[in-house]
């Protein structure tokens, strides 16, 4: 292997401890082990430290043009590629909630591209729009939270405000 596929892979491993160090430390906090879930939150920031060094190291991130073109590059491939695949073999598998998660990772990846496609539309308008998550199923909305998701049916109250 070569110093950039180690850099690539070192990424993604830093990249994956710190999502699931967040996950550990919401699961921390909801049984009441506050001190624990500090540690595993801790612990997630400098997995985004290692993981933001090596990024910088392989040269992945330009300027915002080019930062919102490699975003729209990403995201039409999941959703035009890798989640198809990933949602048939779910299906063909019997895997109902491994079907259901990919199925909604699908429809948001696509929006998210519409949204990135928009930003780099309008560039330097320096016009500011509110975005809202869901936090059942990912989908991503501007302006104004809907009343359900049109993805997953989840109520007005599961959108988190992005700042």
């Amino acid at each position: 292997m070569s110093t950039m596929d180690n850099l690539k892979e070192a990424f993604a491993g830093e990249s994956q401890a710190n999502r699931k160090y967040l996950a550990f430390a919401k699961k921390a906090d909801d049984e009441g082990y506050a001190q624990v879930a500090r540690l595993f939150r801790a612990a997630a920031d400098a997995e985004t430290v290692h993981a933001h060094a090596h990024l910088r190291v392989m040269k992945g991130v330009g300027g915002t043009g080019e930062n919102l073109k490699q975003a729209i590059e990403g995201e039409t491939a999941e959703f035009k590629s890798m989640y198809p695949r990933m949602i048939e073999e779910a299906k063909a598998d019997g895997e109902d909630a491994a079907y259901q998660s990919f199925a909604n990772a699908n429809a948001v990846e696509e929006i998210h591209a519409g949204l990135y496609q928009k930003a780099l539309d309008n560039l330097g308008s320096n016009e500011e729009v509110g975005y809202y998550v869901c936090q059942v199923c990912g989908n991503t909305v501007e302006g104004e939270a809907p009343e359900r998701c049109p993805i997953c049916g989840a109520p007005k109250k599961m959108f988190k405000k992005i700042d």
